[in-house]
Formats: C-alpha cells, sequence, structure tokens
C-alpha cells in the first residue's frame, strides 16, 4: 500500500486549488471566466473523461468480481440517494440541494481512479471503473435533478437525458459493452482531454474559492455532512461488505471509494444552476482536507482487515 502516493495526490490537488486562488487573484482568470471554464468542463472535459472510464476491457476471469462491485455501487447509491433525502429536511433550500448531491455524488470520479490504481494496482483500477458507472449515471441524472428547477418532471427528465456527460455515459456503455475499439487518434485525442479533468477542475475550485468567505468555513452544517462523507458512508460499506463476505480487493475499492470528498462537480453544478457555490466550495474543500487524513485512515483499516 504506498501512503506515500496516495498523500501525494492529494496535496497535488490542494495546491492546483492553490494555482486557481493565484490565478484569480491576479485577475488572470476574471470573474466571468469563471463561467466560461465551467461550461468547458461540463461540455468538454468531463465528457472525454467519463467515455474513456468507461473503456475497460471485459475480462471473463474477473467478471464476477466486477459484478459484485458493480451491485455494491448501484447500492450505495440507492443508501445514499435515501439518506440524502431524509438528513437535511430542515436545511435551508439553497444549502439542501448542495448537501443531498455532495452525499450522493463523491469525488470518487476525479480522485478514485488514481487512489484505486495507487493502493490496488491494475486491478483496483478497473474495478474502480466498474464502480464508477452507478455514480456517473446517478450525478448526471437525480444528481443534476437537485438543481435544476423545471416547471415539470418531464422536463427535467429531458435535461437530465440531454445533458452532455449523460450522453458521454450513454456512449461509454456502448463502447463498453460492444468493446469497439476507436481509431487510435480520435480515442487517443479523448483521453488527452480527459486527462485534463483534475487539473482544470481542481483550478476552477481555486477560482470559486478566492471569491468565497472561507473564514466560516467550519460549521455545524459542513461538520456533520463531513463525518456522513468521509465516516458514516464507508463505515455502513464495510460493515455491508463484511457481512456479504465479498473479495478483499473489490471490498478494498468499495470502501475506500465511498470514503472519497465531497465532488468537485458539486461547486461547479452549484454556479452552473445559480446555487449557493459558496456554501458548496465549503464543503468540498473542507472535506478535501479532512480526506488528506481520513483516506489514509480508511486504507489502513482495510488492509487490516482484508488484505492482513
Amino acid at each position: 500500500m504506498k501512503i506515500e502516493g496516495l498523500f501525494d495526490l492529494q496535496v497535488m490537488m490542494l495546491l492546483l486549488m492553490g494555482i486557481g486562488v493565484i490565478l484569480r487573484k491576479k485577475n488572470i482568470i476574471i470573474k466571468e471566466g469563471k463561467t466560461v471554464l465551467t461550461d468547458l468542463v461540463i461540455n468538454l472535459i468531463l465528457p472525454c473523461n467519463i467515455i474513456t472510464a468507461f473503456c475497460i476491457p471485459m475480462d471473463r476471469s474477473v467478471l464476477i468480481a466486477e459484478m459484485e462491485i458493480f451491485i455494491i455501487s448501484v447500492l450505495i447509491q440507492i443508501f445514499c440517494t435515501l439518506i440524502s433525502g431524509v438528513l437535511y429536511r430542515k436545511v435551508p433550500k439553497g444549502k439542501r440541494m448542495v448537501l443531498q448531491y455532495a452525499t450522493v455524488c463523491s469525488n470518487a470520479g476525479f480522485l478514485g481512479n488514481p487512489v484505486a490504481e495507487g493502493l490496488y494496482g491494475s486491478l483496483g483500477l478497473l474495478y474502480a471503473s466498474v464502480y464508477l458507472i452507478p455514480q456517473r449515471i446517478v450525478m448526471w441524472s437525480a444528481g443534476v435533478s437537485y438543481f435544476t428547477q423545471s416547471p415539470s418532471r418531464k422536463e427535467v427528465v429531458k435535461k437530465v437525458l440531454t445533458h452532455p456527460c449523460i450522453i458521454a455515459v450513454e456512449i461509454g456503455i456502448v463502447l463498453m459493452v460492444t468493446q469497439i475499439q476507436l481509431p487510435e487518434f480520435l480515442s487517443t485525442g479523448i483521453e488527452e482531454i480527459g486527462g485534463c479533468t483534475t487539473a482544470v477542475t481542481m483550478i476552477l475550485i481555486g477560482t470559486i474559492l478566492m471569491d468565497t468567505d472561507m473564514r466560516h468555513m467550519i460549521t455545524k452544517i459542513t461538520a456533520g455532512y463531513s463525518v456522513i462523507r468521509l465516516i458514516f458512508i464507508p463505515t455502513v460499506v464495510l460493515l455491508g461488505c463484511l457481512l456479504a463476505g465479498v473479495d478483499s480487493v473489490v471490498a478494498g475499492v468499495s470502501v475506500t471509494l465511498a470514503a472519497m470528498p465531497a465532488g468537485t462537480t458539486t461547486a461547479i453544478l452549484a454556479l452552473k444552476y445559480h446555487g449557493d457555490e459558496e456554501f458548496a466550495t465549503q464543503c468540498v474543500v473542507l472535506t478535501t482536507v479532512l480526506s488528506v487524513a481520513a483516506i489514509p485512515i480508511w486504507s489502513l483499516i482495510i488492509h487490516s482487515i482484508f488484505l492482513a
């Protein structure tokens, strides 16, 4: 287990946020530029990242394990959706939609793949890609619906289904199931654009951070959410894996990804759909900082239980 590498990865993400802060402070990225970056991430970079994540081999030798982690991920999404509708009823609407999305959608999509690969090698990366399928579908369907305001459910569904990221999910599923190989120039281009995801999104979060009052980042609500995101959810997943007796690597990847901080898309979508972007950024930053300690601790717990 490469805890040092994991720590370096998370510190790198914090440094990228710092770069965003500096670029915004120096007015290299102007206030209107945040909107441009947001559109670029949502309409191009994220869809390419999603398509790349689905381009995985359907190896029969690990097909059972892939089905296990897929089912676990589906159950996690159902569980998170249910608790997100119960835990935040007394929270004001603007903050409630942020908390609901951030509970359903962690940062497993950005941070999960490199962490899983660093801890469990190529097999961990494969399982992480499968794990992310249900989350990617939920985050760009039910997740987006937390922020969108439409007069009817039909219009919400239409907005979701025509969203660039959900279209990317559909393309990705077809590529994964059929194992169609895209021309090398196209696959390489998509992969290169998708590879910008972590850098651009963290820099974007930094620009939002610069325009956000972080003096009151630690509040009763953000602290409570951090406990739910970093402790409660992965604990439930760990207990479920122990009771079900699943494969050790499958359990390790599942718990590790369940312990990821709030997804950076929380702040991006709050900005895109005129939500409480300041509160969303506070949740993302606080849980990301705390995860620098939380994820290695969970990794050690998993190792002592499953891989000792």
